[in-house]
This record gives C-alpha cells, structure tokens and sequence, in this order.
C-alpha cells in the first residue's frame, strides 16, 4: 500500500509537519535508489513539497534518474545537519518513485522551482515515513508511519 504527500499529511499532521521542517531546514539530502545489479546507490538531491506531493527533481540521464526508471523504490534521508544535535529528529521516507512526462505538470513545477532544464521530475508514493529522536536524554523513540496503519511508537533505553 502506498500513499501521496498529502494522504500522509491528513493521516498525520503533526509529524508530517515535523518531516517538511526538517527537510526545509537544508536544501540538499540524501537519495538511496538501487543499481541495475540491485546494490544501493547514495547520492545528493534537493526535493520539494508542493500542491500535495513531494517531488524529485534531477538532472537528465542522470544515474539516480535511470536507477528510479527501472526501479521505482527509494530511500530519502533527511541531511543532518552540522554538529551533532538533529533538532526535530532524523528523518527518512521511503516509497517509490514514479516520472512524471506530462508537459503541463512539468510546466507547473517548472514554473515553481525553476529548475535548470532539462530535467526528470518524480512524483513520489509512500511505503514509510520515520522520525527517530532523543528524549529526556534517556530514550530513542522512533516514530514509524506506514499507509493505512497509525503510527507505531517504539522507545528504547
């Protein structure tokens, strides 16, 4: 099951809220997608939340580009930041990634963020979304959101 920006946004305010801070405090993150002989590949991307979606955006033929072309799925990690406190937590979402090739959606985006053009523009679907952060100097608490299921708390010592 997967979900857009926006059903996870209904289903969890709060810590989709948490998530785009997060990702709105630095522009570049970390995309993981898989080669063509399914070992990952980490590389830097810049997203935007947007009219509902989260969107990928990336230079032409670019390897990430053609990793998402014949295997949707990805992995995107919340850059941390300098120093050593993560602020609101660390984030990461997964999901796949669908190109999007209509014109006048691409127009949309490009109008928006004005991206260097050519580009390849992916609309994204969740598989998970999850914080993980210190509390009271004593817990790790992770936060895990998944499509359809409220969200799971696990605290450890």
């Amino acid at each position: 099951m997967t979900a857009n920006w926006s059903a996870f946004t209904a289903a969890e305010p709060d810590l989709a809220r948490l998530v785009e801070e997060r990702f709105g405090a630095f522009t570049h993150h970390v995309l993981g997608t898989l080669r063509k002989d399914g070992s990952p590949r980490l590389t830097g991307l810049e997203v935007r939340f947007l009219n509902g979606e989260l969107w990928l955006g990336m230079m032409p033929d670019s390897l990430k580009a053609r990793d998402l072309l014949r295997d949707p799925r990805f992995a995107l990690h919340a850059n941390p930041g300098p120093g050593k406190d993560p602020g609101v937590g660390d984030m990461r979402i997964s999901g796949r990634a669908f190109e999007v090739t209509d014109p006048a959606a691409k127009a949309a985006y490009g109008e928006e963020v004005e991206p260097p053009e050519p580009f390849h523009l992916f609309r994204t679907e969740l598989t998970e979304v999850v914080r993980t952060y210190v509390e009271d100097d004593k817990y790790l608490v992770v936060q895990v959101w998944k499509p359809g299921e409220p969200v799971r708390l696990i605290k450890r010592t």
